[in-house]
């Protein structure tokens, strides 16, 4: 089975791509974001943390994590931001880390995909056997955003500016898949990499 870290910046088209991987290889697909929900609901490794540090306020009836109310707290308070990073982070790893071992053991896969913005921050590039960089020019990101999510210009520049720059992603990852084109020039790059690790 071989390890995949999938990353690239906001509006890069990451979700589009794995979803055709998926469609098209024998793989499981774990998205970080994903997985960070699971790690916050009752009965899961930081929900107790979490609730001890934002209050009970933050609860649902069902005593669920209401998602408003804990992203005004974080947001409104960079150490209270920084806690709860330092919480999930880690939780979020071993979760991954035990589903790789756990697909490692039944052997039955080709390939694992792990995706994440923050791959190269959180140290996967030293876990997974490749990388890589979905990109995009960032005129198409700006556009996507725009349409797909309502996303204002200076919401953009201020997520865009937060991450990575090119280069850093490209020195990282060992494939590059451009996304700024037509769906069927991407799924065709796609094909040939896809070729190259079953060989």
């Amino acid at each position: 089975m071989k390890l995949i870290g999938i990353t690239g910046g906001v509006g890069a088209g990451k979700s589009q791509i794995l979803s055709y991987i998926e469609k098209n290889t024998n793989c499981r697909i774990l998205l970080a974001d994903e997985v960070a929900h699971i790690v916050k609901e009752p009965g899961q490794p930081c929900y107790d943390r979490l609730v001890e540090l934002l209050g009970e306020d933050v609860l649902n009836e069902d005593k669920t994590i209401h998602k408003a109310r804990m992203a005004a707290k974080i947001f409104a308070d960079s150490d209270v931001l920084a806690q709860v990073n330092a919480i999930i982070h880690p939780a979020v790893k071993t979760y991954i880390l035990d589903a790789i071992e756990e697909e490692r053991k039944k052997a039955q896969l080709d390939f694992f995909f792990v995706e994440a913005a923050l791959l190269i921050e959180e140290g996967y590039h030293l876990i997974v056997d490749e990388m890589w960089y979905i990109y995009a020019a960032e005129e198409v990101r700006r556009q996507r955003l725009k349409e797909n999510r309502g996303y204002s210009d200076e919401k953009i520049t201020q997520i865009m500016k937060s991450q990575r720059s090119e280069q850093e992603f490209r020195q990282f990852c060992k494939e590059v898949i451009d996304n700024s084109g037509s769906l069927l020039d991407t799924y065709s790059q796609i094909d040939n990499i896809l070729l190259r690790n079953r060989v």
